[in-house]
């Protein structure tokens, strides 16, 4: 049995799932620096207790994701993207919090802007991962 189109579509879609995943590395980390600077600034006008869920979600999603870079089962890579994903759709809460409420007069909208790429890119991520998976079953 030939089975050269599959690894090929198997290689184009781990290529496709790495050059995303590096995309991810990336925007994930400086999401974090972003979100802490934004933090030190919510911190200076006295809003602490809703920047710290803020910066415990948004900085836990480049570490899960830097963490399924490391997974040792497709599984595992999924679980840990999956947490990335629940992160950053936290992270999008307390931005649209502070946005609406006003607590803090800011321009939030890049903040916003960055998260949902990152939610957006991760989605992909997820898609492609669990096909592949129920593929290979």
């Amino acid at each position: 049995m030939y089975t050269g189109y599959m690894n090929t579509v198997f290689e184009i879609n781990i290529k496709t799932i790495v050059m995303k995943e590096n995309i991810i590395l990336q925007k994930s980390s400086d999401f974090s620096v972003e979100i802490n600077k934004l933090v030190v600034l919510l911190r200076r006008r006295k809003e602490t207790i809703i920047s710290n869920q803020l910066l415990r979600s948004a900085t836990s999603i480049g570490a899960n994701v830097h963490e399924a870079s490391a997974a040792l089962t497709k599984k595992d890579f999924i679980l840990k993207m999956s947490i990335a994903s629940k992160e950053a759709r936290e992270s999008a809460y307390w931005l649209r919090l502070f946005n609406t409420s006003k607590m803090v007069d800011l321009d939030y909208s890049h903040y916003l802007k960055a998260n949902d790429e990152i939610i957006k890119i991760l989605t992909a991520i997820l898609k492609t991962a669990q096909s592949n998976l129920a593929s290979k079953k």
